[in-house]
């Protein structure tokens, strides 16, 4: 049976740079990104890869791969999460992300998935979801 957790991250650092052509819109960036979790899933300084598509100045899609190493309620280890994101004029930014399969180590080993999140310009944290299982 699926298990809940909740929690909030922040961002550590973010390094974004433009890939091709700087152009008219539709553009494509790259960042890297470090994050902290707390709260049900335990990382520190996670390592996060996104490639980005800004249909506007201010608007576009995004999605990435996140390395979680720490803690999952208690419990050690590591897996991976693929995200997937909008962000909207007004800065908020809505993404949802799910386990890669395999991914888990430790006691995390057969975990899987999904969760989502909503951040908003202003905000140092933010809130996050997690719904999974360990099969």
């Amino acid at each position: 049976m699926p298990v809940q957790t909740t929690g909030h991250f922040t961002f550590a650092n973010w390094e974004e740079r433009a890939v091709g052509s700087s152009g008219e819109s539709p553009k494509l960036a790259h960042a890297s990104v470090t994050n902290t979790y707390s709260g049900g899933i335990e990382a520190t300084d996670t390592t996060c890869e996104y490639s980005i598509v800004y249909v506007t100045e201010k608007t576009g899609t995004f999605t990435g791969m996140e390395v979680l190493a720490g803690r999952l309620d208690g419990r050690d280890g590591a897996f991976v999460v693929e995200e997937r994101g909008s962000f909207g004029a007004d800065g908020t930014v809505h993404c949802t992300f799910e386990v890669v399969p395999g991914t888990g180590t430790g006691e995390l080993t057969g975990l899987r998935g999904t969760g989502s999140f909503t951040t908003r310009p202003g905000a140092s944290s933010f809130p996050y979801t997690f719904r999974y299982d360990l099969g």
